[in-house]
């Protein structure tokens, strides 16, 4: 235990924190610079007071701001851990030296109406520097037991605990001292390998960490995995493994005492596989403990303990490696696995549970956990844990995301020129439609006598039409893939504290940019040359109305898009639905025909942007007295939508900018499905 304390007796105030003039010097970029202060109150109570710090201060895993403490309580800063000894502040011991287990894990999914077991109480301990492998044949529950040991999926029963600290009631302060590496990359492939890890650096890092701060934790970490020489190479230059190093980099940045792998060998070659291994072997001497989820067994005797899940998520085995063959009985893996095939009935966990591996490494366990100490730590942190009361920076991390966005984008030349064509494009075919009376009524040919009247208009409302299929269709494609494509980043970077919201509207401000740049060109090609109105309803000249239109549909299109992107869980369920949504706006627009007077069709109508965006174009150009005339087969009709007023016009626009306000919401909230289940708890 190491002794940082100052003497409260002789200073009614001691300040911690990152900096050097702080009383008590946390050497930890999760600490803020001043931190927080303990303060001797009136009473001669001791009392902790948080300093409006990034990532909070926690007394027994609750977020405080102002709290008295006595000699059971832990104070939690940063990745460490203070208890009072007297009228002295002790440090209790670095992150890297908290135990990790886990006991009786049972996760339960309801599948048509009854009830899977996933897995049936597992229990694994992960001993300090160790390397933990955990095997099995595929659906024997791997993926489940990672994400109940990490909160992203918390077991229905059982516990998982940190150094006697429940993890799932302490998830807010103890998130930082575990690494998770899923199996997809988690971070931007387009991006260098040090910016990525810069913009991981400034997103986890409190907002007072300056810029060599972050740089020079990224530096040794790049060190540290052998990725110096590569820092300057795109993500998607490098080899699988170097990929793979790249995503471990990332979760190493905060120091983590618990690295968490699923499946990072998946893919590589042998020659790699062991490179990869050595890597994580390498990471476990250096002071971390480390549980890797595999299907290769090549490596194995690089492990400490081996996990061997059978057919139901059932613990087949849990020892060192080289005991676990034998223990099976055969001399290959692959005679192990087809026994678990062949023989589905087999109470693989009552076979081990009666095995002397069982009574050393995981009863003996239990009852180490089971002691009167571990009933005092856990009597010391049984209060619930709360939501911060603060959310650490947003407009910091608002930034941060604004700008990776346009890093991302940026860095794909391909889609950058796709960007700047889809417009351009859309506007050609807008102005291929015959402008020979631009969106006014024709004038009285020579020759038919005037009693007849003006023409009427037949070309308007097909470019209002064409000028509506291209705002939705760019704004909807530009947004469908966007947050399905990068889930796995969202759901890590929102497990390390990562504002939901801010991570919406970094999405909304890049896009709606680029969106609204795209509706503008596509608008002011499809409108040139054409005659129209000299003054609109609200604004003089009428193009402006008329093209303000066209951006924010495409902007409120964008939205759609956004929402089936966090409604879908692949990709490639994105470009349907981006027909079908393309075609349900045309065919809503009441261009093609007119459904304000069928009840029922007109009220889902007023659902679609597109209706509303047609609807404010005609009301502009007065499209009910220009357009075609009635006749004796079909009389003429007047949408209410398109009356000439500017009543009218302020009332479509602001439902179609509602829409998109609306759209915001939705996807806030649906994003709130594909975030760890213990945050949702909360």
């Amino acid at each position: 235990m190491t002794d940082t304390s100052r003497l409260l007796h002789s200073k009614r105030t001691v300040r911690i924190g990152r900096a050097p003039d702080n009383d008590i010097v946390v050497k930890d970029l999760m600490a803020s610079r001043h931190h927080a202060e303990l303060r001797t109150t009136e009473t001669g109570e001791f009392e902790v007071v948080d300093l409006d710090s990034s990532n909070g201060t926690y007394v027994n895993g609750r977020a405080v701001e102002r709290c008295v403490i006595g000699p059971t309580d832990l104070v939690g800063i940063g990745q460490t851990s203070f208890q009072l000894e007297g009228d002295r502040l002790v440090e209790r011991g670095d992150a890297q030296s908290g135990a990790f287990t886990a006991h009786d894990l049972t996760v339960r999914e309801r599948h048509r109406g009854e009830y899977k077991t996933l897995l049936d109480s597992v229990s694994i301990d992960l001993p300090e520097k160790s390397l933990v492998a955990i095997v099995g044949p595929s659906g024997s529950g791997k993926s489940t037991l990672l994400r109940a040991l990490t909160g992203y999926r918390p077991a229905d029963s059982g516990e998982v605990l940190y150094d006697g600290r429940d993890l799932y009631q302490q998830f807010a302060e103890l998130r930082h001292r575990i690494g998770l590496v899923p199996q997809d990359d988690i971070l931007h492939p387009q991006l260098t390998v040090m910016k990525a890890l810069r913009y991981a650096a400034r997103l986890r890092f409190p907002q007072d960490t300056d810029a060599a701060e972050r740089d020079a934790r990224v530096t040794e970490v790049l060190a540290e995995l052998g990725l110096s020489h590569r820092a300057d190479n795109r993500i998607t230059a490098l080899s699988g493994g170097q990929r793979k190093r790249v995503s471990v980099a990332l979760e190493l940045l905060t120091k983590p005492a618990l690295l968490l792998l699923d499946e990072p060998t998946s893919g590589l070659d042998p020659g790699l596989d062991r490179q990869v291994m050595q890597m994580l072997r390498g990471l476990a001497d250096g002071g971390r403990r480390i549980a890797v989820v595999t299907h290769s067994v090549a490596n194995l005797h690089m492990c400490d303990r081996l996990l061997v899940l059978a057919p139901g998520g059932r613990t087949a085995y849990f020892g060192p490696p080289q005991y676990a063959l034998e223990f099976f009985g055969h001399d290959d893996w692959a005679d192990v696995f087809r026994d678990f095939d062949q023989y589905p009935d087999r109470d693989w966990a009552a076979i081990y549970r009666g095995s002397i591996h069982h009574r050393t490494y995981t009863a003996g366990k239990a009852e180490e956990a089971a002691s009167p100490a571990a009933d005092d730590a856990a009597e010391r942190q049984s209060a619930p844990a709360v939501r911060p009361p603060r959310p650490p920076s947003w407009v910091s991390q608002l930034v941060t995301l604004v700008r990776r966005n346009f890093s991302v984008i940026v860095a794909d030349r391909g889609h950058v020129g796709l960007l700047a064509a889809l417009p351009l494009i859309m506007g050609v075919l807008s102005a291929a439609v015959p402008a020979a009376y631009g969106f006014m009524a024709a004038a009285q040919p020579a020759g038919r006598p005037l009693a007849c009247g003006p023409i009427a208009n037949v070309d308007a409302q097909c470019v209002l039409l064409v000028l509506a299929i291209g705002a939705c269709l760019t704004g909807t494609a530009n947004s469908v893939r966007e947050l399905v494509q990068e889930r796995v980043i969202y759901q890590r970077d929102r497990a390390t504290g990562l504002s939901r919201s801010a991570y919406v509207v970094s999405k909304v401000t890049v896009l709606g940019v680029i969106t609204a740049t795209q509706g503008l060109i596509l608008a002011v090609i499809g409108l040139a040359g054409r005659k129209l109105p000299s003054a609109g309803l609200v604004s003089q000249p009428s193009a402006v109305e008329l093209v303000l239109v066209v951006v924010l549909l495409a902007i409120t299109s964008m939205m759609l898009g956004l929402i089936i992107s966090a409604l879908v869980r692949t990709a490639e369920k994105t470009m349907p639905l981006l027909v079908v949504s393309t075609v349900a706006q045309v065919m809503f627009t009441g261009a093609i025909f007119p459904m304000f007077n069928d009840t029922g069709l007109a009220q889902l109508s007023w659902l679609s942007p597109s209706r509303w965006a047609v609807a404010a174009q005609a009301a502009t150009i007065d499209l009910t007295r220009i357009g075609p005339p009635a006749d004796a087969a079909r009389p003429k009709l007047a949408d209410p939508l398109w009356a000439h007023t500017a009543t009218q016009w302020y009332l479509d626009v602001s439902v179609l900018v509602g829409l998109a306000v609306v759209g915001v919401a939705v996807v806030t909230v649906m994003l709130r499905r594909h975030e760890p289940q213990v945050m949702r708890r909360r």
